[in-house]
């Protein structure tokens, strides 16, 4: 081995070492906690910071200030981290979406709080713990991760941690403190955080931003670990890091040398691209940042304070007019995450990278850089560069199809990271790229005017995706993504839409600031700017627009008016504190609002639910009686039969309609057989149940017919037509509805907006569709201007069923109705259903309640073992279980 090519691998392992130490930190953190920490990075950053104080500023010798900063500071804030942000979100349910708010806020607050403290330029003296021998760093890591996976294996604690990773709530119940292994695992994560940072810095630019953003590029080993093999982190690191170094010897010429050699200098952001966008998701659990309740309307007269707010600066001269023709370009690039992230509910990391792309694009157009295209007006430039950018939100909108939650927020963040190293990075973005105003608007207050008709602009396009039939549709996306699917909403082009709109509102504010800056500067764009907007959204109400300006004025001002970073740490600490309030303020204000309520005795509460009991009988009285919506129907038994008596003996025509099928289905997940050759007939005026004991694969059997898992083997069929490939949203519309076991009712939508949702994604052009299911199952009245947050189970029940009728399915299939429901309300439920069958409408109910079951079904198919082992009448079929059950 040469010389030089020996020298290059001990680099290479330098490097991996670190990013193993990365790897190693946030495995052991995720497996114990779940949560990813994303201010690994900003915890490495603080954590170099502190050791040069100590040495340099203080000249305290090396080793008394890597033991302060090593063994007593890293460890004790992610103790603080884990005790005073992340066990309360535990405690009040670990919602994803809430912990990822808190760990980008963490991250925020520590890059804003060290800009504070230590400046915001680059320090190049840090102190090196380690000699630059690879040795040293890498008998570290194998030390780590080798005692790690020691404990992990054959301790007492390595058995909690262990079985409070399998299950948290089980191993609480069998005596562990899964406090204190959460604690512990939180401690040695935040230490591995501090050790990188303390190897890297003496190597790397220190700054705030730089080294957090540097250790976060290296998230890549874990995520390729799939967040649980500490082995496989650190050979990928190691890898990575000796290729990384291998690939300098290289020097490529031609138009693409630069490009090139910018890939081989960042082989760690292409492996995060890689394990990203490319390999399956982790963390599939939802994450998106959900407003869960009722919005509450926006104050009387708040968009009258807004406008003379905005309209101040008119007055202002000098560096005050300066400063703020920034705050209407960030509002519009905020106002991008209120489209994606507020009203679509997708997680969004890289809204910078299109910002920059479109303030890119602009300054390129209008210099007359831009390949193939003549140099244009400075307003042209803009207009062109949104239509440009828009559809490369493509890139974070196609993996949004496939991904949630943590995996989305990877990939969003790998694209952001990417664009900032390969596009922003490049000589034709960085070399004498200037950009002026347009013509006649030169000046800070003409421009600020021009930039007020743009905002406007913005604000229009934005009102109009969050109301009507999309803004509808964007809701239940946001608040049930499979419940939109069931509902007909056409999920993955709704996912795209969000994406690509929300693109072409951050290429125009990107453009805008540029302009109103003069020039294209690339570090206004990098991917902390991502994380910093998304907090500072998520803080002040993600799907607010008068929050987005809001936010916009706040970051501008705080930052320009004091020491830079006051902006980032009061975000920070909001984004902590939000958390426990994920609609941002005007959350709190609701829970204030209802805390007012006066709360109902236990006899008006008895009389409430009397009350609405009596209603719904009412109307499945009257839904069981001939009428011009039930087609003329006969008058069904609205008394309960006693168990097992038989079927429903109707025998009424369908109409027509067509017959839902299902031939030789197969379904395997990991090894296990969850169906095994299922053959079933859904006849149109029948009610099929399915029972069978937990594991017998109803369930499977149902998503097969709804669409949401696709068998292995065998056809689905509707009406002679092959349906096994269609998505949950085709069949919707096509006539095949369903309802959960755990309720999909879309809470920040009102009760006629969630039924109307049914109508308009089912393509029913009669109007009064809408108002015909609310009636039937007596949610019209007051009742249906409420928002369904806060109701009770029953009237959400009927919501989800009138949603799912109103779009007039020819199949109705119900996952366990009766869940959460009282005797009087089945028996309600029960009436309902008979009615709908009598009206030729085919129901498949799969469901525990035997009384249910033989009271309602014509005929009954028991499962076990992935197969149909019995069919026929109620009576008949379920005696025959009796029998068996008492000769066992």
């Amino acid at each position: 081995m040469s010389s030089l090519t020996w020298d290059l691998t001990l680099a290479g392992l330098s490097v991996g070492s670190a990013a193993a130490l990365t790897g190693v930190g946030l495995i052991v953190t995720y497996r114990a906690t779940g949560v990813l920490n994303f201010a690994h990075g900003a915890l490495a950053m603080v954590c170099a910071y502190v050791l040069r104080q100590c040495v340099v500023e203080w000249g305290w010798p090396l080793w008394a200030g890597a033991a302060l900063t090593l063994l007593v500071l890293a460890p004790a804030l992610g103790v603080v981290l884990e005790r005073l942000v992340f066990r309360p979100l535990s405690v009040l349910g670990g919602d994803p979406a809430r912990t990822l708010v808190a760990s980008i806020g963490v991250f925020v607050l520590l890059v804003g709080g060290a800009a504070l403290l230590w400046g915001q330029g680059a320090r190049d003296d840090a102190p090196e713990l380690v000699a630059a021998d690879p040795w040293g760093q890498l008998a570290i890591v194998l030390v780590l991760a080798v005692g790690v996976g020691a404990v992990i294996r054959w301790t007492r604690f390595g058995r909690e941690l262990r079985a409070v990773v399998d299950d948290r709530r089980l191993a609480v119940l069998g005596g562990i403190d899964a406090d204190r292994v959460a604690a512990a695992c939180w401690a040695f994560g935040s230490f591995t955080a501090g050790l990188t940072g303390v190897l890297l810095a003496p190597y790397v630019r220190l700054d705030p931003y730089g080294l957090p953003l540097l250790v976060m590029e290296v998230v890549a080993v874990a995520v390729a670990a799939r967040m649980r093999s500490l082995p496989v982190a650190v050979l990928v690191a190691l890898t990575i890091g000796v290729a990384q170094s291998q690939l300098t010897r290289l020097h490529p010429s031609g138009w693409g040398a630069p490009l090139l050699q910018a890939v081989g200098a960042n082989l760690f952001v292409v492996a995060l691209l890689i394990a990203s966008l490319v390999l399956p998701g982790v963390g599939t659990r939802d994450a998106l940042p959900r407003t869960a309740t009722a919005r509450v309307p926006t104050p009387p007269g708040a968009w009258i304070v807004a406008a003379v707010l905005f309209l101040l600066p008119l007055g202002f001269a000098g560096p005050d007019l300066h400063t703020s023709v920034q705050v209407p370009a960030l509002g519009v690039v905020l106002l991008s995450l209120v489209v994606v992230t507020g009203r679509g509910g997708q997680i969004s990391l890289g809204q910078a990278a299109y910002a920059g792309l479109g303030a890119l694009f602009t300054a390129l157009l209008a210099a007359g850089r831009f390949p193939g295209l003549p140099r244009l007006p400075e307003l042209a430039a803009l207009a062109l560069a949104v239509l440009l950018v828009a559809p490369l939100g493509l890139l974070t909108g196609w993996p949004a199809i496939t991904r949630r939650g943590l995996a989305l927020a990877l990939a969003t963040f790998a694209v952001g990271v990417g664009v900032s190293r390969f596009v922003f990075a490049q000589p034709y973005a960085t070399s004498g790229l200037s950009l002026d105003r347009p013509r006649g608007f030169d000046g800070d207050r003409a421009y600020y005017v021009l930039e007020l008709a743009l905002l406007t602009l913005a604000l229009l396009a934005t009102h109009a995706l969050r109301r009507g039939r999309t803004g509808r549709a964007l809701a239940s996306l946001r608040d049930h993504e499979q419940g939109a699917s069931a509902a007909g909403v056409r999920v993955p082009a709704l996912k795209l839409l969000a994406f690509v709109a929300g693109a072409a509102l951050a290429a125009l504010g990107g453009g805008m600031l540029a302009m109103g800056l003069r020039a294209f500067d690339p570090a206004a764009y990098d991917p902390v700017r991502s994380l910093l907007w998304f907090a500072a959204v998520m803080v002040l109400g993600a799907d607010s627009t008068l929050g987005a300006l809001a936010a916009a004025a706040l970051l501008v001002g705080l930052d320009a008016g004091a020491r830079g970073g006051v902006a980032a740490a009061l975000i920070g600490v909001l984004a902590v504190l939000v958390g426990r309030f994920p609609g941002g303020p005007y959350e709190a204000v609701r829970r204030l609002r209802s805390g007012r309520r006066p709360a109902l005795t236990a006899t008006g509460r008895a009389a409430q639910h009397r009350l609405g009991s009596a209603q719904l009988s009412s109307t499945a009285a009257t839904a069981s009686t001939p009428t011009a919506d039930t087609g003329g129907a006969g008058p069904t038994p609205t008394h309960r039969r006693s168990p097992r008596a038989g079927g429903n003996t109707k025998t009424n025509p369908a109409g027509g309609r067509g017959v839902l099928t299902a031939h030789d289905l197969h379904a395997r997940y990991d090894g296990f057989t969850a169906l095994a050759g299922v053959d079933l007939t859904v006849p149109p005026g029948r009610i099929t149940a399915i029972i069978g004991p937990n594991g017998a694969g109803k369930s499977t059997l149902f998503h097969c017919l709804a669409g949401t898992i696709r068998p292995t083997r065998g056809q689905v069929s509707y009406a002679d037509r092959n349906i096994t490939p269609l998505s949950p949203h085709t069949r919707t519309r096509l006539g095949i509805s369903r309802t959960f076991q755990q309720l999909a009712v879309f809470p920040t939508l009102t009760v006629t907006e969630n039924v109307q949702l049914g109508a308009e994604q089912g393509h029913i052009k009669d109007p009064s569709a809408t108002d015909r299911a609310l009636r039937l199952l007596h949610l019209d009245g007051p009742l249906r201007d409420a928002p369904a947050a806060g109701l009770p189970t029953g009237t959400l029940r009927r919501v989800e069923l009138a949603r799912a009728l109103a779009g007039t399915p020819g199949v109705l299939l119900l996952d366990e109705p009766a869940a959460g429901l009282d005797t009087a309300e089945v028996a309600d439920l029960a009436r309902v259903l008979r009615a709908l069958a009598a009206d030729g409408t085919a129901l498949l109910v799969v469901e525990h309640d035997l009384d249910l079951v033989a009271d309602l079904a014509d005929v009954v198919h028991v499962m076990s073992a992935g197969r149909i082992v019995a069919s026929g009448p109620p009576a008949h079929v379920l005696d025959a279980l009796d029998a068996r059950e008492t000769a066992v």
